[in-house]
């Protein structure tokens, strides 16, 4: 049997009543007080997440630019210094290698936060097609990363960072050298929860001892620790999309419903370019939509959509809202099947249940969202 892999918290999950499973190789909390009781808190408060199993590759080198611009399908030469971006890596067939985001930490030097199943073959990808004064650096093991989400996070992690302002800090920009109980650690207002909020890179041995000054910094916002089965449905309802489910090597991010990083007029090609411009003008055979079930009946990952007798797709995430309470999805259907109001029917166990298109996303905070 395979060793799971652990992060550097992994110590300290039990105190915190971790219940923990097979995640993609690693051992990682699912929850610690209930799916629905750390979900709320984000949306209501604040949740911080351990997501220290995610990957981190350095490009450094007076070619990068150019050569990330190759391997991007959104336009690299956009950021600044101390900005961060959202991308894809294709395949030559439109298919997607990863969603991915990238940090511009100095002009020759950028950092790409990649999922942690997928950190070897991107590496391997990235290594394949370099060219020009380009060096790689997986930096995975010796990073920790921490996510503190939620309409409180910047009230608890301001008080320990008294070097920066965070309320200066956009959306998609970032800090680094922030010291954060006596540690340097990368401070970003980025997220994966549809709510304000920020992750928090430095080495694998702080991680511990920020992750407690968190907790604390916290205790009078309501701040709890959060597992996998949160950040599972707090970015499934701001439709965020999940590497394997929305999108994988058969699925383009066209279809994914992500071509806004898709930028085909920039000045580099890049891989894939072809196929995603065909699909751009000429629109793509399928569409991420949301639904909504009619019938009583939960959808999953996996489970058949049809019209009629006709197979036109299937739901790529679905669950009970916790913000929402109704039973809703991402679907992955036959574009002309794909307008709102459309009703459809899922198969769950072997029996048909109607359903119906809906607008997404399914949830979007009221104010500055994200």
């Amino acid at each position: 049997m395979t060793k799971l892999k652990r992060t550097p918290l992994f110590d300290v999950y039990k105190q915190f009543g971790a219940k923990t499973i097979d995640f993609g190789g690693w051992e990682l909390p699912v929850q610690f007080s209930g799916i629905k009781n750390e979900h709320e808190a984000v949306r209501t408060k604040a949740g911080l997440f351990d997501v220290s199993h995610m990957g981190e590759i350095e490009v450094m080198g007076a070619d990068s630019l150019q050569y990330l611009q190759k391997m991007m399908t959104n336009d690299v030469s956009k950021l600044m210094i101390g900005q961060a971006q959202y991308s894809a890596m294709c395949f030559e067939n439109g298919g997607t290698v990863d969603d991915l985001l990238i940090y511009k930490r100095a002009n020759d030097h950028y950092l790409l936060v990649v999922n942690a199943s997928n950190i070897d073959k991107d590496y391997q990808w990235l290594d394949n097609h370099l060219q020009g004064d380009v060096q790689l650096v997986n930096l995975s093991e010796q990073t920790a990363q921490l996510a503190l989400q939620g309409p409180a996070s910047e009230k608890i992690l301001q008080k320990l960072c008294a070097d920066i302002q965070l309320v200066d800090m956009g959306f998609f920009q970032f800090q680094q050298d922030v010291t954060i109980q006596g540690s340097k650690a990368l401070v970003s207002r980025t997220g994966y929860t549809g709510e304000n909020g920020f992750e928090i890179y430095c080495e694998a041995k702080d991680a511990i001892q920020i992750w407690n000054a968190i907790l604390a910094a916290g205790s009078d916002e309501g701040v709890i620790p959060c597992g996998l089965g949160a950040r599972d449905t707090l970015r499934f309802e701001a439709m965020l999309a999940l590497y394997g489910q929305e999108l994988s090597p058969d699925i383009t991010p066209i279809e994914a419903g992500i071509g806004f990083a898709v930028k085909i007029n920039k000045e580099t090609d890049f891989i894939g370019k072809a196929v995603l411009k065909e699909q751009r003008e000429k629109g793509a055979p399928r569409k991420l939509v949301g639904i909504e079930m009619i019938d009583r009946g939960i959808p999953r990952h996996g489970y058949p959509v049809y019209k009629g007798e006709e197979l036109i797709g299937e739901i790529t995430t679905g669950t009970q809202s916790p913000t929402l309470k109704r039973n809703i999805g991402l679907a992955l259907l036959k574009t002309e099947q794909s307008s709102i109001d459309n009703e459809v029917e899922v198969e769950i166990r072997g029996k048909r249940l109607k359903a119906k298109i809906v607008k997404t996303p399914f949830y979007k905070k009221t104010t500055t969202s994200l």
